[in-house]
């Protein structure tokens, strides 16, 4: 969504719980869904634990991922307590998961242009990061720190790239609020 900043800190959240459970998934788990991947150039370099996805607009349909078993007790609560706190309810999550950088990686520049994403909010909740983790919007350098949350304007230009020696996770779910649903 196009909010009137490129990053919007919505401060420190009690993530610890969500991520211990993302960091206790096998390295399998990482490679059961592999749509982003195959279906998005700039995710070549990533892997998901996908708990959440939509597919069309403005008729959606949206669907429990192999994901969301084993998060759903730690993510939905943290992203109900976000939506409580910062948008209007009676909306719908139509994306979830958590998402993996690998060392060295890199998701180059793109703006997201699915009509989804114009009209809802992307959150993202880090899990891990290290110095060599350079995340940019509309040109500009942002650090993203473990326990805060994050909306970006995902229809900047935005990049990653993981320069350091250990995989960057974050935590990103799309927040779609009851006015702009399909």
């Amino acid at each position: 969504m196009d909010i009137d900043e490129t990053l919007r800190d919505l401060g420190p959240v009690e993530s610890k719980p969500l991520a211990d459970a993302i960091l206790a998934q096998g390295e399998s788990a990482w490679k059961e869904n592999q749509y982003r991947q195959q279906a998005y150039e700039v995710h070549t370099q990533t892997e998901s634990l996908v708990m959440v996805f939509c597919d069309g607009w403005p008729e959606m349909k949206v669907t429990r991922e192999s994901a969301w078993k084993p998060l759903k007790d730690t993510a939905v609560p943290l992203m109900h307590h976000i939506i409580d706190n910062f948008y209007p309810p009676g909306g719908t999550i139509i994306r979830a998961m958590a998402a993996k950088l690998k060392a060295g990686g890199i998701i180059a520049p793109h703006r997201d242009t699915h009509p989804t994403f114009t009209h809802s909010h992307r959150i993202h909740i880090p899990v891990t990061t290290n110095p060599g983790v350079r995340f940019m919007i509309n040109g500009r350098p942002h650090k993203f720190q473990p326990g805060h949350a994050y909306e970006i304007n995902n229809q900047k230009n935005h990049s990653v790239m993981n320069s350091g020696s250990e995989d960057r996770i974050t935590f990103i779910f799309d927040y779609l609020p009851p006015k702009e649903e399909g």
